[in-house]
């Protein structure tokens, strides 16, 4: 089976931007499938290539198999829902609903019953005669969902859908959209800025920089081996400590060597030679803190500083430990808060130790390249200001937050 969408080598400029650089990858049929990226990355100029919106300067779209290129908008199979939900004020719920089918000149009893399954699967039969100012923002969203499925379209684009709702809204409406997608079955790419999204309901992931392909793969490969620093940043919180392999120990482990910290075991999946600079990912759930040194734990990989700020946060709190010269993120899950043991307090002594497993790396510069600057520069958890500028910040919040 063909996919439902491929980008064959796409590039589309605007004067001197280049939006989407020489872009490839496909799109199985019937995924939920998201493109996630910071603003200005060019994620919804893929969308508009795919709807026809916009021609590429270069490369090849294809639906289904068939090159759709050229293809004005009313000649492809998609629909697409918009932020700002589009619908017709003069109109009602069910006017709305039913719009593409009176275009297309369908049967009145056809388009009665399609309007009526719509609104009992969007769960607005309550409110088919309503005005659009009479309903809330989620049911807005819910009515031009269904206005854009009601055709039978190939493939479903939505473009940063929820973005103007509230938070416990957009949750719910996730759900729903999700939900949504299981019952019709057919192909959503889903257009986002917020990881959160992306993750909880995306059967693959396209992650998306300065107009190009960083990484493609389901939630758990993204978030749990990510294939460079940018990826690693912007999925989830995220620690990053600059060192080099200093002795390889065993098959995918080596131990590493960072500024004035003991020597750090590490799994080594990427298998880099002694000497080669990398970048050590820890993620601040996989961190391990307590008053007390951890008993039978190795010797690497357990360090001991001072607690410089606390931010609780319900269901977790937030610690940011300085450990000789550096400034690592821990997160500490509540079971059983203020039960089991005391909470860890601002200026208290603490270890940070986490398993050689639950930390990865990724290579700082390859051998062919020049090496990165000798000059200082500034930093956010280890990693260059100019690669992470466009990243939400995570790992590195500031000291004010406490």
């Amino acid at each position: 089976m063909p996919a439902a969408i491929e980008f064959d080598r796409v590039t589309k400029r605007f004067g001197l931007i280049t939006a989407v650089d020489n872009v490839s990858f496909s799109i199985e049929s019937g995924n939920f499938f998201s493109i996630l990226g910071p603003s200005g990355c060019g994620k919804t100029t893929l969308l508009r290539l795919v709807a026809g919106f916009e021609t590429p300067d270069s490369g090849r779209i294809f639906l289904d198999g068939h090159d759709v290129t050229a293809l004005p908008p009313n000649q492809r199979p998609v629909n697409t829902v918009f932020q700002n939900y589009a619908l017709f004020p003069h109109l009602t719920v069910r006017e709305n609903i039913a719009f593409g089918l009176r275009i297309a000149k369908k049967d009145p009893k056809l388009i009665r019953s399609e309007v009526d399954k719509m609104l009992n699967l969007i769960q607005m039969e309550q409110h088919a005669d309503k005005w659009p100012d009479q309903i809330s923002g989620g049911q807005k969203q819910r009515v031009a969902i269904a206005r854009a499925l009601i055709n039978r379209p190939r493939v479903l684009l939505l473009d940063e859908p929820l973005s103007a709702l509230d938070l416990k809204l957009r949750q719910k409406m996730l759900l729903e959209l999700d939900l949504i997608h299981d019952e019709v079955g057919i192909t959503f790419l889903y257009i986002t800025h917020d990881q959160t999204e992306a993750i909880g309901v995306s059967d693959k992931i396209a992650v998306i920089h300065r107009g190009r392909i960083e990484q493609v793969g389901k939630p758990s490969e993204l978030y749990e081996s990510p294939t460079s620093s940018f990826v690693a940043a912007f999925i989830g919180d995220t620690n990053f400590l600059d060192g080099r392999v200093d002795v390889t120990v065993a098959k995918d482990y080596s131990l590493l060597k960072i500024d004035e910290f003991p020597p750090v075991l590490c799994f080594n999946d990427k298998q880099l030679s002694v000497g080669e600079g990398v970048h050590l990912i820890l993620r601040p759930e996989k961190l391990r803190i307590s008053r007390d040194r951890p008993e039978h734990h190795s010797l690497h990989n357990c360090l001991e500083g001072t607690v410089e700020d606390v931010v609780y946060r319900g269901d977790h709190t937030k610690y940011w430990v300085k450990i000789e010269g550096h400034r690592l993120s821990v997160s500490q899950q509540h079971s059983r808060f203020l039960l089991d043991t005391q909470p860890i307090q601002w200026k208290d002594r603490v270890f940070v130790w986490w398993h050689a497993d639950d930390s990865f790396i990724l290579e700082r510069y390859n051998a062919s390249d020049e090496k990165l600057s000798e000059a200082p520069s500034e930093k956010v958890g280890g990693v260059e200001e100019d690669l992470l500028k466009d990243i939400p910040v995570s790992a590195s919040e500031p000291a004010s937050e406490g």
